[in-house]
């Protein structure tokens, strides 16, 4: 079979249980697609309703097995206002593309109340599915959900691109804190870097919940393949320091290689004449390399404005984290940019390589979060365009025009 999209939804139950990165590892893992884009939810009432419907009867008005009670569910959930005191019920997207994908999406995921316990599917492992001695269902958790034919992600996928400028994005408020912790809730940006995407692996979702230790809340979540002008201006602040880093820590050594290369000896002056050369060329390859890790391309080699702002070769997971001191948090469990300085239990000892290959990038400040975010666009509504432009595309329809129709429901 040809390539198709195949999507995940991981559960309200499964995200508050911190499952979340121990699912996109087997999602990623073991059925070999590749994660194309996603996207944070908090379902209105009637997005739940719709989407019920669509998993109860489907488009022909069938309702096949299990199908109904995983509508309960859903309507349980979200059509029924949660429990006061309790954090907005939210649910994480995730769509995958391969050969076969919607296949092995079922074989990863399981199937509804066959749970067998030995953990061989998601489902056997966080779903849940007890029943009395008279088969009555007395708790039920999915885990996930997924669709069980192409036609049916399909629809599924265009109902949720339908409702994504408004039920979907990044999410405010998503805790419940007390007036004392108002001033100290903050969002600051994760990006999973794209050494972690060589090949299907757990690495993505191992990092993630790594991140879960910090108790924060996931508001957020983007594919993003950052381009060569994005990267620039992202790590634009890096470049000074890391030529004045290079002045300190190559200009001596240079001296030396000078004096022993010559056969002389150069004074303290002509040292740090020396170094204010080297240090800015030294500083601004490193800085060139960075550039090329992230988006796939050196800024000196891309001179095409096009290619400039064109989506990069490289791809990186950017979430989006809310709660007290979340930047502080985020940062003490990533642990320093250089991995053999890290601490054990850090992202960076147990997955880092280099000072460059370091697994993931944290904002140092709220401030810098903002600033980050807005670079890569976390707010754009990247999974109503990924959507729209398949499907648009698949049925030779313009996406602007889709889009714009899209929007135009809702505002």
């Amino acid at each position: 079979m040809g390539s198709n999209l195949a999507y995940a939804l991981i559960t309200p139950h499964s995200i508050s249980k911190s499952r979340t990165g121990n699912i996109l590892s087997r999602l990623i893992s073991r059925t070999g697609l590749e994660l194309v884009s996603g996207a944070v939810f908090s379902p209105s009432r009637e997005l739940a309703e719709r989407y019920a419907d669509l998993v109860e009867f489907g488009s022909n008005g069938s309702t096949p097995p299990t199908s109904r009670l995983i509508a309960d569910y859903l309507r349980e959930k979200f059509v029924t206002a949660p429990p006061a005191g309790t954090p907005r019920r939210r649910m994480l997207i995730l769509v995958f593309r391969g050969e076969d994908a919607v296949s092995r999406m079922r074989e990863v995921a399981g199937e509804v109340g066959l749970q067998k316990g030995g953990g061989e599917t998601i489902r056997d492992t966080y779903g849940e599915y007890v029943t009395d001695t008279q088969g009555k269902v007395l708790f039920f958790e999915p885990a996930l959900l997924i669709g069980k034919t192409d036609e049916e992600v399909r629809e599924h996928l265009e109902l949720w691109a339908l409702f994504s400028d408004v039920d979907g994005g990044i999410q405010e408020d998503v805790g419940c804190y007390r007036e004392d912790e108002a001033a100290r809730v903050e969002k600051t940006l994760v990006l999973i870097k794209p050494d972690n995407f060589r090949f299907p692996n757990i690495r993505p979702g191992a990092l993630i919940d790594v991140f879960s230790r910090t108790g924060l809340y996931i508001v957020g979540f983007k594919v993003h393949r950052m381009s060569v002008a994005q990267a620039e201006d992202f790590y634009g602040p890096v470049l000074p320091v890391l030529e004045e880093h290079f002045k300190t820590s190559h200009g001596p050594t240079v001296k030396e290689m000078v004096e022993d290369k010559f056969s002389i000896i150069l004074q303290e002056e002509d040292g740090r004449a020396i170094a204010e050369v080297i240090g800015p060329i030294m500083g601004r390859r490193y800085w060139e390399n960075l550039i090329k890790f992230m988006a796939g391309s050196r800024p000196s080699e891309t001179k095409n404005v096009a290619a400039r702002e064109a989506p990069g070769e490289q791809k990186s997971i950017a979430l989006i984290y809310e709660g007290i001191d979340a930047v502080k948090k985020i940062r003490d469990v990533l642990g320093p940019t250089d991995p053999a300085k890290a601490p054990a239990g850090t992202i960076r000892r147990e997955f880092g390589t280099t000072v460059m290959i370091n697994a993931a990038h944290a904002s140092d400040s709220a401030e810098n979060a903002r600033r980050e975010m807005d670079l890569i666009g976390a707010e754009e509504n990247q999974f109503l365009d990924f959507v729209t432009d398949y499907y648009g595309a698949s049925r030779g329809r313009k996406r602007p025009g889709v889009v714009k129709k899209i929007r135009n429901l809702f505002h």
